[in-house]
């Protein structure tokens, strides 16, 4: 079984981890992380290349801290980084990858710094190819 974990950085995503973590355990699954980068659209192409640079530093961070957790608990995690839209990229790695489920926080670090619950969610809910797990 192949397990779907979308990081962001959030306490949210944290506990969506460690849910993925105690399941793969269990079901003796494989775990993939990914984080992904937004790429914005309305800002200037110098101040653009200076942000997206920024989220691609977060997001090595992001991963190597949940590789490390997954490691804690006896995981070894694949980890992936992506651009794009994030609701779209998910879909399209869990289809590549044959996910047999996506496990996700409820709320992520907000609209502006980044993800989840809302319009990302509500997408995945209507295009997964996969069961997803909500974790609060």
């Amino acid at each position: 079984m192949n397990i779907l974990v979308p990081l962001d950085g959030s306490e949210s995503s944290k506990k969506a981890l460690l849910q993925a973590c105690d399941i793969a355990k269990n079901y003796q699954s494989n775990l993939i992380l990914i984080y992904i980068v937004d790429k914005p659209l309305s800002l200037n192409l110098l101040d653009r290349k200076e942000y997206l640079k920024i989220l691609r530093k977060f997001g090595e961070k992001v991963l190597l801290n949940g590789k490390q957790t997954a490691n804690l608990e006896g995981i070894d995690a694949t980890v992936i980084m992506k651009e794009g839209n994030v609701a779209n990229e998910i879909v399209k790695i869990a289809k590549n990858k044959k996910c047999n489920l996506i496990i996700v926080g409820s709320k992520g670090l907000g609209k502006t710094a980044r993800f989840f619950l809302g319009s990302i969610s509500n997408k995945l809910a209507n295009n997964s190819p996969c069961s997803i797990l909500i974790v609060k």
